[in-house]
């Protein structure tokens, strides 16, 4: 059991959530304020997407991403800021018969693109999703080619932003020992194990323990169930020795029929850890468990 827990709030993420909950925040300031509510209630670590403020739909705009950091860093409340660098790989094919052009929705860019607002934004964290996986939807393909994680990561590397390696799935989790081992990626790593998302590691807990029995003694994993479950993976993750992960990027639900806030959210994991006998760490205590240094963004 981990005895000394940090929580990461996700806050937003890039699913089709916007129009199911009035929670789920739009905005660079929505999505900033969401997140320092969270901090307030007990997260560590923030985890950003961003969104177009008029839609909601998924972003990778650096002006919002940057918008989004400095609100974040110019409030009094201390956070560790943790940006997704996990758009810019989808494909949406077309129908089974002509899956070639791909269709509305498919967005495919480069490395150097895929990871420019963490080059502009200097957080102390982003994420790095470890694989290629059907994703959900019918004709949805999440691509991450092992020379794309190659690029990506020795990119997060040499701009000294700590990869939080996402695995969807037990394959994810053995390419990221690889990148570790070629030098890619800095070794203590830091893995988030991804439970329940279809198509990849279902959320029982036969799966998570294969999971976290391939996670290398010296490395630091938080884990997440999604929907319903989310927060029997907050006590699940503890009793194997991790960190939480809650958030509207996971499940909108505080209780059936009663819609979340990122910081109802947090404040239920809190409960469940210290119930636990576990006790939860804060921003400072993460950073120097994980060796991350705070920075200011590119003027």
């Amino acid at each position: 059991m981990n005895r000394e827990v940090f929580i990461t709030a996700a806050i937003t993420g890039s699913g089709g959530t916007q129009d199911r909950s009035p929670h789920v925040p739009r905005s660079p300031q929505q999505i900033a304020d969401s997140a320092i509510d969270a901090a307030k209630a007990g997260a560590a670590v923030v985890h950003c997407h961003v969104r177009d403020p008029e839609t909601g739909a998924p972003s990778r705009d650096l002006a919002l991403y940057r918008e989004v950091t400095d609100r974040i860093r110019a409030s009094e409340v201390d956070v560790v800021l943790n940006l997704t660098a996990g758009m810019g790989g989808d494909i949406i094919f077309g129908n089974t018969e002509s899956p070639f052009p791909t269709v509305a929705g498919t967005d495919m860019v480069g490395a150097t693109e895929r990871v420019a607002h963490v080059a502009e934004c200097l957080p102390e964290i982003c994420t790095l999703d470890c694989g290629t996986m059907n994703f959900a939807e019918a004709d949805y393909v999440m691509t991450n080619t092992p020379g794309m994680l190659t690029a990506m990561g020795t990119m997060m590397t040499k701009l000294g932003v700590k990869p939080e390696i996402e695995a969807f799935d037990t394959g994810h989790l053995w390419y990221a020992k690889q990148l570790v081992k070629d030098g890619v990626l800095e070794s203590p790593a830091l893995v988030q194990l991804c439970m329940g998302v279809p198509w990849g590691a279902p959320d029982d807990l036969n799966t998570f323990m294969a999971m976290v029995n391939n996670v290398p003694d010296d490395w630091t994993f938080s884990a997440f169930g999604l929907g319903r479950n989310q927060m029997a993976y907050v006590a699940a993750a503890v009793l194997a020795g991790g960190n939480v992960r809650v958030g509207l990027e996971d499940n909108l639900w505080l209780d059936k029929g009663v819609l979340a806030t990122n910081a109802q959210l947090v404040e239920r994991s809190v409960t469940i850890i210290e119930n636990m006998g576990a006790r939860v760490i804060g921003p400072e205590e993460v950073r120097a468990k994980l060796g991350l240094t705070k920075r200011a963004p590119k003027s």
